[in-house]
């Protein structure tokens, strides 16, 4: 040991490489930086930097005064050092390590070597470790330029226009607002381009020498939209710079390989979808939709691109609303997927036990979290489509005789309960339109399960039985039940359209055969408004009823022993 320092005093000093005198293409000085991200705890002492393969060394050497130009950056996007690289030129840069310790050993500039196991990023389709890479980028900037990305007076950067247009957004659930506002305020510059072999390509002509854009870049893309419209982009693909330049200027600039990052072609679908759809004033501001629809993961992605786009073009978003969903899991909340086989086969499912069954399912999960599925669930979900169907049947049996244009009651005449039943089933269409407003599709489903069940089956269709099945044909006790008994079916098949599908359809068609011919082209029935005074007289009459009918209920057992044993 010769000394003893401090790490903030080798701030600044030079160390030449160890392999300096092994090859001349390292006879170099490289200065040491002092950074706040070597810690105790994620690793001290001196540690090399790469400012072309890692953010934090990047943002440190740029800090310290390192040029761009002065940045090495030997490795080539096909994970190989360059040919002319010193000593390991075209090498793999995962299998060239062991040759890299060798010329160390070589050189005698190696302490020691060990193999260790830490995390490293990892490609989540191929699960193949990846490294960071510096390249030249094209990026849209997020705040430079007040005034540029606005159409009024009141000059305003991208991220400002971005972020009041969240505040004019709808959003279902509402927290997703905070969570899209949050990655707008605080995301670096758009970066649009990538260096793959497929994709929208930047028909960009970069100078040789300074790296320039060529002064026709404008006529360049009209002429490259061209060229894609008529030959698709392989066309553009094929043609060289000497085709679209001159031979002239094509000896000083070469043609870019970068294409959009796939975000900007996602984010522009509102342009190609909707544009022509809103013809009055398209120009001025562009195409809308009503509601933009997916997982959570896209507050990041499609909304985000979609949303910045927009607001470049049009000052606004595309969308009114967005509506964000979780992903489905098994009953022991883990994601559903193929390498784990834990997923719900919709086909296996339609097949068992029928395509309404995953239609009501998913619509009685609140979506605004994960779903979970597995067999037990969905055989509750069996039930609840059972005890719906069969009040349907029910009502479509008990009106199958009716004839609303020579059998409707008027409404003075109807009997009070079902006055109450038409008032009760208004009252239960507002509330389901509520929730429908804001796309909450679950409450619906509980609710209409307890009308059916309860409001219906336990209490308004037990009551109406005997003056169904008893009384005359053409009596005013019968048509008064079958009146209301008739509207409430009409409603009843327009709640249950939205997610009971195919039922709510095959029903429609037995139900009015002489009306359209789909229930979908149907809008919800218009009831009287409610009578508040009735609702509260039987809600009263429903509650002293219910009283011995529970204590009949659990007495029930014990009556039916005493039948059985009483002599005769």
């Amino acid at each position: 040991m010769l000394a003893t320092v401090t790490g903030e005093k080798l701030g600044g000093i030079h160390f030449r490489h160890p392999l300096a005198h092994v090859d001349a293409g390292y006879d170099r000085l490289s200065p040491v930086y002092l950074a706040d991200y070597a810690t105790a705890e994620d690793g001290t002492g001196i540690v090399h930097s790469s400012p072309a393969y890692g953010l934090d060394d990047f943002n440190s050497c740029v800090q310290h005064g390192m040029k761009y130009d002065d940045i090495l950056n030997p490795v080539q996007g096909n994970g190989s050092y360059a040919a002319d690289f010193p000593l390991f030129g075209g090498q793999n840069i995962w299998k060239v390590v062991p040759v890299i310790i060798d010329a160390l050993k070589s050189a005698g500039r190696l302490f020691a070597t060990e193999t260790i196991t830490h995390s490293y990023p990892h490609c989540w389709r191929h699960k193949s470790p990846v490294i960071y890479r510096a390249a030249a980028q094209w990026f849209i900037r997020m705040d430079a330029g007040e005034g540029v990305f606005t159409k009024d007076k009141a000059p305003r950067t991208l991220r400002q226009l971005a972020l009041d247009a969240i505040d004019q957004t709808g959003f279902f659930p509402e927290n997703g607002r905070a969570r899209l506002r949050d990655m707008i305020a605080n995301r670096p510059d758009w970066c649009i381009s990538r260096q793959r072999s497929w994709g929208v390509p930047l028909p960009f002509f970069l100078h040789k020498d300074t790296g320039e854009l060529h002064p026709r870049t404008m006529e360049i893309i009209d002429q490259a939209a061209d060229i894609v419209e008529k030959g698709g982009i392989e066309a553009w693909s094929r043609a060289t710079a000497e085709e679209i330049l001159g031979a002239e200027d094509a000896r000083h600039y070469t043609k870019s390989s970068d294409i959009l990052e796939v975000w900007f072609d996602s984010g522009s679908t509102f342009w190609h979808v909707l544009r022509g759809q809103h013809p009055e004033g398209f120009h001025s501001q562009g195409p809308e939709a009503d509601l933009y629809l997916e997982g959570h993961d896209q507050h990041r992605g499609w909304f985000h691109s979609s949303l910045l786009l927009a607001c470049a073009l049009f000052d606004r978003a595309p969308y009114r609303g967005l509506l964000t969903h979780g992903f489905t899991v098994d009953s022991q909340g883990r994601k559903m997927s193929k390498s784990l086989g834990n997923g719900i086969e919709p086909q296996k499912v339609s097949s068992s036990l029928g395509a309404e069954i995953i239609r009501l399912w998913v619509a009685a999960s609140d979506y605004s979290g994960d779903i979970a599925g597995d067999d037990k669930i969905l055989a509750r979900v069996v039930d609840a489509y059972r005890r719906i169907r069969n009040t349907l049947r029910f009502l479509l049996a008990n009106t199958s005789d009716f004839d609303p244009a020579t059998h409707a009651v008027n409404a003075d005449q109807l009997f009070e309960i079902d006055r109450w039943a038409l008032s009760r089933a208004a009252q239960f269409q507002a509330e389901v339109l509520a929730h429908y407003e804001v796309y909450e599709f679950h409450p619906v489903v509980a609710k209409l399960q307890v009308f059916c069940s309860e409001d219906l089956g336990a209490f308004y269709l037990d009551v109406l039985k005997d003056r169904l099945y008893t009384t005359a044909p053409g009596s005013l006790a019968r048509r008064s039940a079958q009146t209301a008994l008739w509207q409430i079916t009409h409603a009843m098949l327009r709640w249950m359209a939205p997610f009971l599908s195919f039922t709510a359809e095959e029903a429609w068609k037995v139900f009015a055969p002489e009306a359209s011919a789909s229930i979908f082209t149907e809008t919800y029935w218009k009831f009287d408004q409610p009578d508040e005074a009735l609702l509260a007289k039987w809600a009263r009459i429903r509650e002293i009823r219910d009283r011995p009918t529970r204590r009949s209920r659990r007495c029930a057992p014990r009556a039916r022993w005493a039948r059985r044993c009483r002599p005769t």
